[in-house]
């Protein structure tokens, strides 16, 4: 039996300045993002589309969402195969298609985890287990571009 997890969050415009959208520069992007027992998110549209580029905008939260979710699928199977991680650090990026007509979509985001494992013989087996938690990362099988993985992992 397939088990189901719902999440529920608000998301709060605060961009009005006086007129609403009644043109596209008469209104800030910015709202906020709230989830229930949680301190708000901040957020924006990315600068290129008049967004505040103090706020997170949302192409950088999913590539967050992406390298988060990775790294506990990545923590999880390290366990389960014998690996002990003493550190995990990644620096991901992505890459976003804007299109003649508007719209856009990412096509596709590269993670880079340095891994610090507990002994030099983890090293290869520390690597080869991103390509595992890739296949179990939920954010990674929900997105329909390719998400590749240049992992490093040290002593």
């Amino acid at each position: 039996m397939n088990k189901e997890h719902h999440y529920a969050l608000s998301i709060e415009w605060t961009g009005n300045l006086g007129t609403g959208t009644s043109g596209y520069r008469d209104y800030t992007r910015n709202h906020f993002i709230s989830v229930q027992g949680k301190p708000d998110l901040l957020a924006s549209s990315d600068p290129a589309f008049r967004g505040d580029k103090t706020r997170y905008n949302p192409e950088e939260m999913l590539v967050a969402a992406l390298s988060s979710c990775h790294m506990l699928s990545y923590l999880h199977v390290c366990v389960m195969n014998g690996v002990v991680v003493t550190e995990y650090k990644d620096n991901a990026t992505g890459t976003m298609k804007e299109n003649p007509d508007g719209s856009g979509e990412l096509t596709e985001v590269t993670l880079r985890p340095e891994v610090k494992v507990k002994d030099a013989s983890m090293i290869e087996k520390a690597n080869h287990l991103h390509e595992q938690a890739s296949k179990l990362c939920f954010i990674a099988r929900s997105v329909n571009f390719p998400v590749h993985h240049i992992p490093a992992a040290t002593v």
